[in-house]
């Protein structure tokens, strides 16, 4: 990958964490916590979700040297106890991150329906296919990934899941998560990307 097209990949996958951070914030405050917008994190601006390791170095020195892409936006700081309904509030902040990829995903494949001969077609198409992959994988019940919080907000009263839950905090645990990104996630990626674009 030459250094143009490494650096189109790059912004397009951390605009797209961004809008699945701001999407946690703006959650959080319509369930009543207001620590996110508090620690400016209630905004689209990029420079406040940025985290240097996370955003910058890691994925640049991945990208430089391996070709491969790992990388995250500062997590949205949330206190669970401000939340009108904690079980409730819970399950809204971490579908929101997700559901904010799949938005950004479905609208623009919306319009390369109805557009396909549009001269920037495959950079949204490329933008869609990022933010599919994005919302799979958060939504992988391994922590810190969102999909371990609604699991455990869903069925909080299963034992058998609180011991699913922490075996998974080790480190093995986010490791099967990035294993999984890498083996059946694309595949499942594009078969909603096919499904959406048609």
């Amino acid at each position: 990958m030459d250094f143009q097209n490494a650096l189109f990949v790059y912004i397009i996958i951390i605009l797209s964490a961004i809008a699945h951070e701001y999407g946690h914030a703006w959650a959080a405050f319509r369930q009543g916590d207001p620590t996110a917008k508090y620690a400016g994190r209630l905004t689209l601006n990029p420079l406040a979700h940025i985290e240097w390791f996370g955003t910058v170095v890691l994925p640049m020195l991945l990208m430089y040297f391996s070709g491969v892409f790992f990388g995250y936006a500062k997590p949205v700081p949330i206190n669970p106890y401000n939340f009108r309904d904690q079980r409730k509030g819970i399950i809204w902040v971490s579908l929101a991150g997700v559901a904010a990829n799949f938005i950004i995903a479905l609208a623009l494949s919306v319009f390369l329906r109805f557009f396909p001969n549009f001269s920037l077609a495959p950079l949204l198409g490329f933008v869609v296919l990022v933010n599919i992959q994005l919302g799979l994988f958060n939504l992988l019940p391994f922590p810190p990934l969102d999909g371990s919080k609604l699991a455990v907000a869903l069925a909080s009263n299963s034992a058998s899941l609180s011991r699913w839950l922490a075996w998974a905090e080790n480190p093995l645990g986010i490791i099967i998560a990035i294993f999984a990104a890498m083996t059946f996630l694309p595949d499942l990626s594009y078969w909603v990307f096919e499904l959406l674009i048609g």
